[in-house]
C-alpha cells in the first residue's frame, strides 16, 4: 500500500511540547506513514529508498515452529498480546491503518500499554514482513517502547495470537536509523520467510521541529 510521500505533516502528541517523562522523548505517531518513503514517527525529508508495499495476506504452513531452525509460516491471524520478558513488556495490540491524509493512524495516546500492528500487512508469523510500532513515551510518561533499545541479537519475544497459537521471535539486530537517512527498502522490504519489525522513535528530541532524530527498528524472525 502506497501513498503520496510528500512532506508529511506533524499531527497529534508531535504538536506539543517535549514531555517530562522518561528522557524527554515523544513519540511522533501521526507524522508519517510506515510505507511512504520516510522513516516511521516522522523526517522531514524522503529517503533515496522506495519502500516496499507489504502483502495484505498471505497463507502458509501451521507446523509446530522448531526452535533450531526459522520456523514454518502460520496461517494468517491477527495478533493479540506482544510480549517481550528482557523488558517487561506485555501489552494487547490495536491495528493501525494509514488515514486519508495518508499518515499511519496511532494507538490511542492515552494508553501508554498499547503496541499497534499495521493491519493491511502480514499478520505476526506469516511469511512476510509484520511491523509492529510503539510509543516510547508520551505528554504524561514513558510508555510500552520506553526500553526497547535494551534489546539485541538472540533475545526473544513472543506475539500470541486470535488462532489461540503463539509466535516466538529471535532478535537478528536492533539498529537505529538516522530520519533523514531512513532505509525504507531495507526495513520494508518483503522477506521469504516470517519476520517482524519493531519500531519506535530514538536519538535526540529537537524542539525546533518538534520531531526525534533517529528510528529504532528492532529486526527478528520466527523460530
Amino acid at each position: 500500500m502506497a501513498a503520496d510521500p510528500s512532506s508529511p505533516t506533524p499531527s497529534g502528541p508531535a504538536e506539543q511540547e517535549r514531555p517530562a517523562g522518561r528522557g524527554g522523548r515523544l513519540t511522533l505517531w501521526g507524522v508519517a506513514a510506515a510505507f511512504l518513503a520516510v522513516s516511521v514517527f516522522g523526517g522531514h525529508h524522503q529517503s533515496d529508498d522506495t519502500p516496499q508495499a507489504p502483502r495484505a495476506s498471505g497463507t502458509g504452513a501451521t507446523a509446530p515452529a522448531d526452535p533450531r531452525h526459522p520456523g514454518e509460516p502460520l496461517d494468517r491471524s491477527e495478533p493479540t498480546r506482544l510480549r517481550i520478558p528482557k523488558i517487561s513488556v506485555d501489552a494487547p495490540f490495536t491495528t493501525l491503518s494509514i488515514g486519508s491524509t495518508g499518515q499511519l493512524q496511532p494507538p490511542p495516546a492515552t494508553d501508554t500499554n498499547l503496541v499497534g500492528w499495521y493491519a493491511e500487512g502480514v499478520s505476526p508469523g506469516e511469511e512476510g514482513t509484520a511491523i509492529i510500532a510503539g510509543h516510547v513515551d508520551t505528554v504524561s510518561s514513558a510508555a510500552v517502547f520506553a526500553d526497547l533499545d535494551e534489546l539485541g541479537r538472540g533475545d526473544r519475544f513472543s506475539v500470541e495470537r486470535a488462532d489461540g497459537r503463539t509466535a516466538e521471535f529471535v532478535v537478528d539486530s536492533a539498529e537505529t536509523f538516522a530520519k533523514d537517512d531512513f532505509p525504507s527498502k531495507r526495513v520494508y522490504a518483503d522477506a521469504s520467510r516470517p519476520e517482524v519489525r519493531l519500531i519506535t522513535c530514538a536519538g535526540d528530541y529537537d524542539r525546533t521541529v518538534r520531531d526525534y532524530t533517529d528510528n529504532l527498528v528492532v529486526f527478528a524472525h520466527l523460530v
